[in-house]
């Protein structure tokens, strides 16, 4: 059983590997040995070889290792490695040559078939501890092995590179040939090193050798602390899957120490669902969490303003809101300060400044006085909130003055409200943060005499109704502290406009739900007192809702 070449076949190589392939005469008789190269043998001297040792041909070609002296042999394995590794250029008679007739019925195809069947089985014999690649990086070098390396688009293309640069002589030692001399368990892939030089800073040695890691492993346990080196590694190598597994992990480990180095992360790698994701968890959490956290000072100006302008922003009150802000400034202005300092300590701090100017009135500060727009000083009604501001010279004059002017033209008015053309950026707002521990939870708000309960209650453990209510003055539940200085207004009816929304975490989405806007009226009896209820189904905690209303002109 052989295969016919045609004479030129040896022509089609370069003279300094065509001695490999060169049959070479066993004493004086017809029969032909075979060269030790790695790709010596030819057909014909397999089948004499099989004659002397009485070995089945076939049984040779499926196991060339049982064959003495023979690895992968035929010039047609020759042309298969030529194309598979790219060792030689390609040369158009090829094709012709594998078309060669095959006088016992022996055609080319099986041929190749055995001979990539071949080579699989021989790629499964290498052991994995065998390296093949020496990654050289961030001062060291890890051990790797193509199967693994070949998951980062960025090792592949170094390690094709380093390949296709590699001399004829050095690529062939880089192919798995199997000695009957030497034991399977011996090293059959010759070891060569790449290099990768990284400037990212957010690149960690820690977080690199967990990408690595990865390579090998499907589920690699990482600590929220390293997630970001490990994203920053990822997106190196890029090694997709894990990038996407990072990016998950950060959204569901948000919090107030990290929320800032993510959300930068995101811009940076250009990863919207991470950046949408941070946005979303500011919205809810600057008031309730970041307002009473050192974490604050890191939050980016750009930053804040977006969330600030959001119309789900959920606030306490607009005067938790303007405390927040105030409590940013006050923490970029004192670098060295390592704790959140206490409420009149940071209006000191603002009274102590100079007193010639306002403070968004320095040059120096005049880029904030868009944040301080995106604030509905409007919502802030006491008027001991507006005597505190008076007095830290924080706001131009002309922004108070124009304050309390809208306040003293609504109560002239029986509370109707400087007519409002966007109800979404100039509706007061307040809010609950209802969590499962709570079965009611409730909070009494006055503006311009008018008195209202906004209120929560748990159903079950996964069924909430939120509603607000019209309270009279002389009501038991009314704290006295809320009417004893403030306005009182006896009309029977007020016409208001308001909007009920409530947001939930759960499973890294947010739920959404919300009355949509209503405009009633609001009387001190019956139905008429009380809101369209607001029903929710979650099992989300807590649960963030937002009272938003403006007392329309009636």
């Amino acid at each position: 059983m052989y295969v016919r070449l045609r004479k030129d076949f040896l022509s089609l190589f370069p003279k300094k590997h065509s001695a490999l392939l060169e049959r070479q005469t066993v004493g004086l008789t017809s029969r032909r040995g075979v060269s030790r190269g790695p790709f010596s043998g030819d057909l014909p001297a397999i089948s004499r070889m099989c004659s002397s040792t009485d070995t089945e041909p076939d049984g040779t070609l499926k196991d060339p290792d049982r064959a003495p002296g023979i690895a992968i042999t035929g010039e047609l394995l020759a042309l298969c490695l030529l194309s598979k590794y790219r060792i030689f250029p390609f040369d158009p008679r090829w094709p012709a040559l594998l078309r060669c007739p095959c006088p016992h019925g022996l055609s080319t195809p099986k041929v190749q078939n055995k001979v990539s069947e071949n080579l699989k089985d021989k790629a499964k014999v290498i052991p994995s501890r065998d390296t093949v690649v020496t990654l050289e990086c961030l001062g060291f070098k890890w051990e790797l092995h193509p199967p693994q390396l070949f998951q980062s688009e960025t090792l592949g293309k170094l390690y094709l590179a380093a390949l296709k640069g590699s001399s004829v002589r050095e690529t062939e030692q880089l192919l798995p040939v199997l000695s009957p001399r030497k034991s399977k368990n011996t090293a059959l892939v010759k070891k060569m090193a790449i290099s990768l030089k990284i400037n990212d800073p957010q690149v960690t040695k820690i977080g690199f050798a967990t990408a690595l890691k990865n390579l090998y492993l499907s589920q690699v346990d990482m600590n929220l602390d390293d997630v970001l080196g490990v994203l920053a590694s990822a997106h190196i190598l890029q090694f997709g899957s894990l990038f996407q597994r990072c990016v998950a992990m950060m959204v569901d480990g948000l919090s107030p120490s990290n929320i800032t180095n993510f959300y930068l992360a995101g811009c940076k790698y250009k990863e919207e669902p991470l950046i949408s994701a941070c946005e979303k968890w500011l919205e809810m959490n600057l008031v309730p969490q970041m307002g009473r956290q050192i974490h604050l000072r890191k939050i980016p100006k750009n930053l804040l303003q977006k969330v600030l302008l959001s119309p789900r922003l959920f606030t306490l009150s607009e005067l938790h809101l303007l405390n927040t802000l105030l409590l940013w400034v006050y923490l970029h202005l004192n670098h060295r300060t390592r704790a959140v300092p206490e409420y009149e300590a940071m209006l000191t701090f603002f009274h102590s400044l100079s007193k010639k100017t306002c403070f968004l009135d320095q040059e120096e500060e005049r880029s904030l006085i868009p944040l301080f727009l995106s604030l509905r000083l409007h919502g802030i009604t006491e008027g001991k909130d507006l005597d505190v501001l008076r007095r830290i010279n924080f706001f131009p004059e002309l922004w108070l003055l124009q304050v309390i002017a809208n306040h003293y033209h609504s109560v002239e008015c029986g509370g109707d409200m400087v007519p409002t053309r966007d109800f979404d950026t100039q509706a007061v707002r307040f809010g609950l943060l209802f969590s499962q521990e709570c079965t009611t939870y409730s909070k009494m708000i006055a503006v311009y005499g008018f008195f209202f309960e906004i209120k929560g209650i748990r159903n079950d453990a996964t069924s909430y109704s939120f509603y607000m209510q019209r309270m009279k003055h002389t009501d038991t539940g009314l704290p006295s502290s809320i009417c004893e200085y403030g306005l009182v207004s006896l009309r029977a009816e007020r016409l208001v406009k308001y909007e009920i929304r409530a947001q939930a975490l759960v499973d890294s989405q947010w739920q959404e739900f919300s009355t949509s806007q209503i405009t009633q009226k609001f009387r001190f009896a019956g139905r008429t007192c009380k809101s369209q209820v607001l029903k929710v189904q979650t099992v989300g905690s807590p649960i963030y809702v937002s009272f938003s209303f403006i007392f329309p002109a009636s």
